[in-house]
């Protein structure tokens, strides 16, 4: 049972999902064309390795950490079969940059449930998520989240709603003053991405369509297993729970704003979407419905790998 070797969490799973990750990295990168044949190569490969162990670390730290979810394997599974859906992610450094910024400020979000200093962690979200606006502009839609975790949890505090600007206002004057001593063309990069762009017009091949159509279909199902089932979940992590909602709709528009629009842009859905799958998964009381939905995302995404590659 496919079931039983998630269901709980183990260094055999850590490990098993790190090799998935890695053959997956690896396989995608053989079918490119830019192969390791510089020490360039090797350290650019080197770096978006590390960005997604990283960004693995940081998804499995924030479900344990906050109880986001039963004791099991499951988020950081679902986030590496999101991966796969989608492997063009594993040649976009900056979406893999932006989304480990965004993912350090959802941590920041999530732990404001304890109200243990809450200015700190609405500065330190804030400037990730501006941070993280420097390598995907549109990133900076996240900002809203920051706003409805303030009205969630400390929205009776009026300098809490104006750290979210004093952050912007000091992540601002870093950056200029940085490309204007370094490079001047990073302001013009951060120009060019405020651009829009509504149209689905990219896709090379079938299997990419087809590959959207599958994410959309499992998406929206969860998404609304979540919503519907949400007053049923523990009060004290419904909030969270919110906030996963609302990330993963942030994180949807940021896809359809953007310009040069491709399928790795979703990449911004799959902590929160995995996050939801785990909970409709964990909660359900039916051990065949676990087998069925398991066996159906592992092999509608292993398909869409491989018909990608």
């Amino acid at each position: 049972m496919i079931t039983s070797i998630f269901k709980k969490s183990s260094i055999v799973n850590y490990a098993l999902v790190v090799i998935l990750l890695l053959a997956a990295f690896f396989l995608h990168q053989s079918g490119q064309s830019n192969q390791l044949s510089t020490p360039t190569d090797l350290s650019d490969k080197l770096l978006l390795i590390t960005l997604l162990l990283s960004s693995f670390f940081l998804v499995n730290f924030m479900v344990k950490k906050n109880g986001l979810t039963k004791n099991s394997s499951y988020t950081i599974l679902f986030f590496l079969l999101f991966l796969m859906i989608f492997p063009i992610v594993f040649s976009h450094t900056n979406l893999l940059f932006a989304n480990f910024f965004l993912l350090l400020a959802m941590r920041r979000l999530i732990s404001l449930q304890t109200l243990k200093a809450p200015k700190e962690k609405i500065f330190d979200a804030s400037m990730w998520i501006f941070i993280a606006s420097l390598f995907h502009f549109w990133c900076i839609l996240f900002i809203v989240l920051v706003y409805i975790s303030i009205i969630f949890h400390v929205s009776r505090d009026y300098r809490n709603w104006l750290l979210p600007f004093v952050a912007f206002v000091t992540t601002t004057v870093v950056f200029l003053g940085a490309a204007l001593y370094f490079d001047k063309t990073w302001i013009d990069h951060i120009l060019t991405q405020t651009q829009t762009h509504f149209e689905l017009d990219y896709f090379t091949n079938n299997y990419q369509n087809a590959a959207l159509s599958f994410y959309v279909v499992v998406a929206l199902y969860f998404l609304f297993s979540m919503v519907i089932s949400l007053t049923n979940r523990p009060l004290i992590l419904q909030a969270s729970y919110k906030k996963m909602i609302f990330g993963f709709l942030i994180g949807s528009v940021v896809f359809i704003l953007s310009p040069d629009k491709n399928n790795a842009m979703l990449l911004f859905t799959f902590f929160p979407l995995a996050v939801m799958t785990t909970n409709n998964i964990e909660y359900s009381q039916s051990q065949m419905y676990q087998e069925i939905v398991l066996m159906l995302l592992i092999t509608g995404s292993f398909f869409a790998f491989f018909a990608q590659l």
